[in-house]
């Protein structure tokens, strides 16, 4: 029976981060440091910062780095992330002769660094050597006369771009990235492309496909379950996680299970009573996110709607919601507190298992199940296969259950889902929108996929 439970929490956990966005987002934030010199890229570099970030090039104190020269270390960093990335592709290998190719920290040492980790490869155009190759691929560009400025010192910013635009112009070259569930619906003049997301960083899921990139840059609004670059829905969110009313995470839960969430935050460095603030379903909805990280989990851990959103503000789209923070948040705040505890519990078990182990072999066979559907919904979801990803991932079974935040997760928002994507079709004029919600939503039954294609629309997968 205690084995059926944790199955039950399980097909629960997996139901909400495709489902909510708000599962994803963090729910304690780390001090800024004071007296740091911000650092703002330039505007041509903005539009690389989602790439940089997602693949690792940059991280959270970017801006006190990115206009200084880029550092040999910080040079071996990108050309690790570089070699990785290719790697994973699986190219046919060559010898490479890389005799005579002065590495340093100028724009030609930089790129003679890159072309060596391309060098492993046989590519179209590698044996002409480092600037024939890299300006082919179009990584390293000259200014508006043609000078690649080679002799100068290169900026971190500059040394950023060259390794991001490897990484893809190599992946494209090669028809490759993640393509995501990615459909494409039509009325008239009007486009609506929708992306059905994973609320996850995980299994190599960067770069994207150019397919899926191409469509994102096409839209002139993009739609998410909710902003993610609003401030005061950012500021609710926080404001809700926490107890107000003068009690502690202590007063709510089991002695047990309180004492459990004290070691959990001293073994994330939070130290004692860093946690006890936080209501039981955010602590939960955070500890679900963190057991699900695998080893190919960046750094940054950047969920893909994430990623969609900083990529969206950047280009300077116009940015919507077709739910908000507020209703996002009743939904949670609305659980019992037995079941809030009961999340609580089935979430920690979980992130014990995946940090430290455990000495219940329920929970670990548990966690390696977890594993393992995660790794098939991200595949499906990586090569665009909708059917193998309805397979592993049973939205019938979900709904059908007797789970308290089941009904509150579909049930009841994917009516308003479809009116929002019906809302966009309909609209005057002639508009392309990109709209990106949980996976889980978009599939049978009840999803907006189908249900818009029995309203008669066109709806079909992106090839």
């Amino acid at each position: 029976m205690k084995y059926q439970v944790k199955h039950h929490w399980m097909r629960r956990t997996l139901a909400a981060i495709l489902a909510v966005v708000l599962t994803t987002l963090p729910t304690w934030a780390w001090a800024a440091e004071e007296g740091q010199e911000q650092q703002v890229p330039d505007s041509w570099a903005v539009g690389y910062l989602a790439d940089s970030y997602a693949l690792g090039l940059v991280d959270d104190a970017y801006t006190t780095y990115i206009k200084s020269p880029v550092t040999m270390e910080q040079l071996k960093n990108m050309g690790e992330i570089v070699a990785e990335k290719l790697a994973l592709l699986k190219l046919p290998q060559r010898a490479a002769d890389n005799a005579g190719l002065v590495v340093d920290a100028t724009r030609g040492g930089v790129a003679n660094f890159l072309y060596q980790q391309a060098a492993a490869y046989d590519l179209p155009g590698i044996e002409e050597g480092t600037i024939p190759f890299l300006t082919g691929l179009q990584v390293i560009q000259g200014d508006q006369g043609g000078d690649l400025a080679l002799d100068r010192t290169c900026t971190y910013q500059e040394a950023m771009i060259m390794a991001n635009r490897l990484i893809l112009a190599v992946y494209d070259a090669n028809d490759a990235g993640s393509k995501g569930l990615l459909w494409k619906a039509v009325n008239g003049d009007n486009t609506l492309y929708l992306l059905g997301t994973i609320h996850l960083d995980r299994d190599n899921v960067y770069p994207l496909h150019k397919s899926l990139r191409d469509a994102i840059d096409a839209a002139q609004t993009v739609a998410f379950e909710i902003d993610l670059n609003d401030p005061e829905g950012i500021e609710l969110m926080q404001n809700s996680q926490v107890y107000s009313d003068g009690t502690t995470l202590a007063d709510h839960i089991s002695p047990e299970l309180y004492q459990r969430v004290q070691d959990m935050a001293e073994t994330l460095g939070l130290g004692s009573n860093g946690l006890d603030a936080y209501k039981p379903w955010a602590l939960a909805s955070t500890f679900s996110t963190l057991s699900m990280a695998d080893e190919t989990t960046s750094a940054n851990n950047i969920a893909i709607d994430a990623y969609v959103s900083a990529r969206a503000a950047n280009a300077g789209k116009n940015i919507e919601e077709v739910e908000t923070y507020a209703f996002q948040i009743g939904i949670f705040d609305s659980l019992s507190a037995e079941y809030q505890e009961q999340y609580l519990d089935g979430s920690l078990t979980m992130l014990e298992a995946a940090l430290d182990g455990t000495s219940d072999p329920e929970s670990e066979q548990l966690a390696q199940e977890q594993a393992e559907i995660l790794s098939k919904m991200f595949d499906a979801w990586k090569t665009r296969n909708p059917e193998a990803f309805s397979e592993v991932y049973d939205k019938e079974a979900i709904i059908n259950s007797d789970d308290e935040l089941n009904s509150k997760l579909f049930t009841e928002r994917d009516p308003g889902m479809i009116s929002a994507a019906v809302s966009y079709l309909k609209a005057e004029g002639k508009n392309t929108v990109f709209m990106a919600v949980g996976a889980g939503h978009m599939v049978e039954p009840g999803g907006i996929v189908p249900e818009l294609q029995k309203l008669g629309y066109t709806v079909e997968l992106v090839a």
